[in-house]
């Protein structure tokens, strides 16, 4: 089932912005704006000095270059912009693929990047999308710098935010509460007479999400009379070699763990190959749940638990969001769609 919250605040026009050029560029930077154009097509021509107080310029004023006015930008008007924090991610190639149908109906066309979690690397692709004048920008969470939420807001660009609920989106967002998915997981398996608990974590100083996940599983297990959690996490990306370290790791510090909730199924599944290598039987002295069911999940070997994100769905309702923004007559309705999640219970819990 999908809700659909509409803000109660009034709707409101988005505010122009008054468009910075190149001739400002250059003037703050005392600089030619030949020297500035040189700048942004090849910036290793420029010298030391000079890139230095241009990049200085263009942060301070907040510019973004026109590439419309230079003819480099055919057709970008029917280009929607889509930024996901890594391309080898499983989880967001069933909502980019979802977009890229709906959009291709309508004639749009995707444009893809990858952050590898940086808001920093945003903040560049975010900059660089509009200057291509897209039709929409789709980001993925609700984390970004401060300059990517000003660069945003002063635009006329509709933004949707996917894959997360939370603070106040820059405009509509689309998606859940990632700390509701640690709650769930934490409650399945308290239910299960588990009480030693242990989430497993990788990347969680840059994964925003899977932080929230370990968060709320931590609140949902100090309810519980007599239960103990911990978090124990790793800096790498997350993988099977990941979650089996981990749970070697587990096993040496909480000999007595019982139920291990993992920030995705990549890393469950490495828990279930190294508890098969160490003779720990799951679930009878360990239980173990994922997140993200992906394609193995249902087939391995105990069949694993797992929380299912409605990745497809996503993908529908933020297309039809950005179709709804552009047919419309350019007014800001804040718009919130809690599309939820799934728990399936299998056999490792």
């Amino acid at each position: 089932m999908v809700d659909t919250q509409r803000s109660a605040k009034p709707t409101r026009k988005r505010r122009k912005m008054q468009r910075v050029t190149m001739m400002d560029v250059a003037a703050r930077a005392e600089v030619s704006p030949s020297t500035v154009s040189l700048y942004l097509r090849k910036p290793d021509a420029v010298s030391a000095s000079a890139s230095e107080a241009i990049a200085k310029s263009i942060e301070a004023l907040n510019y973004v270059p026109n590439l419309m006015a230079g003819g480099l930008a055919a057709a970008s008007s029917r280009a929607v912009s889509i930024i996901v924090p890594s391309v080898r991610n499983a989880f967001f190639a069933e909502t980019v693929a979802t977009m890229q149908a709906e959009l291709g109906k309508e004639r749009l066309q995707v444009l893809l990047g990858h952050t590898e979690y940086s808001e920093r690397e945003e903040e560049n692709l975010v900059r660089m999308a509009l200057s291509w004048a897209p039709a929409a920008i789709v980001l993925t969470g609700l984390s970004h710098s401060n300059a990517t939420r000003r660069l945003l807001r002063e635009s006329s660009v509709p933004v949707v935010e996917i894959w997360e609920l939370g603070s106040e989106p820059i405009e509509m967002a689309v998606g859940f509460h990632h700390q509701q998915v640690g709650h769930s997981m934490a409650a399945h398996l308290v239910q299960r007479n588990r009480r030693n608990l242990v989430f497993l974590g990788a990347r969680l100083q840059e994964d925003k999400r899977a932080a929230h996940r370990a968060e709320g599983f931590v609140e949902e297990a100090r309810k519980t009379s007599g239960a103990t959690v911990e978090i124990i996490q790793h800096p790498a990306p997350s993988s099977a070699e990941v979650g089996a370290m981990l749970l070697g790791e587990t096993m040496r510090k909480f000999p007595q763990v019982d139920g291990i909730a993992c920030s995705n199924d990549h890393m469950a599944l490495g828990v279930i190959f190294e508890c098969q290598r160490l003779g720990i039987n799951i679930p009878g002295q360990l239980s173990v749940i994922g997140f993200g069911d992906l394609s193995f999940s249902a087939a391995s070997n105990p069949s694993l638990t797992t929380i299912r994100p409605p990745g497809d769905l996503i993908g529908t309702e933020a297309a039809r969001l950005i179709l709804e923004r552009i047919a419309d007559s350019g007014e800001r309705k804040p718009t919130v769609i809690d599309t939820r999640f799934t728990l399936l219970h299998r056999q490792s819990s």
